[in-house]
């Protein structure tokens, strides 16, 4: 071995040992906990797959593991649908000052993701923004009481806290469009709908992909927003998860469940990531 490669294998062991210490660790143990039961207050260390048939057959897990995969999806296409227009404009449509525009995305990073939640549970709460705003236009005479604690205020919550996330990718996707593309489409007598759709979005795919990636996977564990304002119909695995590593005092199926919702989710990215490219490829 000679002088550089004992150098950046120096170099590199801090950080090896840093992600073996606080990932590969805390995995390997969820993994071995995932095979063994709760006896009362005991572990059994007995090899069983019975946690993962619990997972698999009981209907609640199902249905939790299956509405976080869909409110998942639902955020990352809406948060997407919202955030591709203002990377656009910032990208193509603003000359000077893109530092600036960037800047303002990035204000929400300044207040805690908490205080963000709870901001919309007061804009959403039977005596909130929404509802007064309502009631003083005199479009109800009642407050609607179906605006928090359901699965649709979890998805327009976590669409507004993953905003900035979304937007920047994509921003950086359009920055790189070569502008000779444009005006080539527009030379060759392209509408404005029509570059855009053979020309502009088919290369800002890779941002739009990314974008999903880092939206998608998050949302499916996410704890805090289900649980402020999501209610039991909003409730989602990672509820579940936190439930039987807590009060049910069962780490086995809380690992299980955990690994199983990981598999359920890489799948579904996965899934995701083929749409996304075989979309790419028929807009080509």
């Amino acid at each position: 071995m000679d002088k550089n490669a004992r150098l950046g294998l120096l170099l590199a062991t801090p950080t090896t040992l840093y992600v073996l210490l606080l990932i590969a660790a805390p995995v390997g143990m969820t993994i071995a906990y995932s095979f063994w039961t709760q006896e009362f207050v005991d572990v059994t260390r007995d090899f069983t797959w019975a946690n993962y048939r619990e997972v698999f057959t009981d209907p609640l897990y199902r249905t939790l593991i299956f509405r976080s995969v869909r409110i998942a999806a639902m955020v990352t296409l809406l948060t997407v649908l919202l955030a591709y227009p203002v990377a656009y404009h910032i990208a193509l449509n603003v000359k000077k000052n893109k530092a600036m525009w960037l800047f303002l995305v990035t204000i929400p990073f300044w207040t805690s993701y908490l205080l963000r939640v709870f901001s919309w549970k007061l804009i959403l709460a039977q005596n909130g923004v929404v509802n007064s705003a309502l009631l003083w236009l005199g479009v109800i005479d009642t407050p609607i009481d179906t605006l928090l604690y359901n699965s649709e205020a979890v998805v327009v919550t976590l669409a507004h806290a993953w905003a900035p996330f979304a937007i920047l990718p994509i921003f950086v996707s359009l920055e790189k469009i070569d502008r000779s593309y444009l005006e080539a489409a527009k030379d060759l007598g392209e509408g404005p709908v029509r570059s855009f759709l053979r020309v502009t979005l088919p290369l800002s795919i890779p941002g739009i992909i990314g974008a999903s990636m880092i939206i998608f996977i998050p949302t499916v564990g996410d704890y805090v927003t289900p649980a402020l304002v999501g209610g039991s119909d909003g409730a989602m695995v990672a509820n579940m998860i936190q439930v039987q590593f807590g009060k049910a005092n069962n780490w086995p199926l809380g690992a299980a469940l955990a690994l199983s919702a990981v598999v359920c989710v890489t799948g579904a990215a996965c899934l995701l990531v083929l749409c996304l490219k075989l979309i790419e490829r028929s807009l080509k």
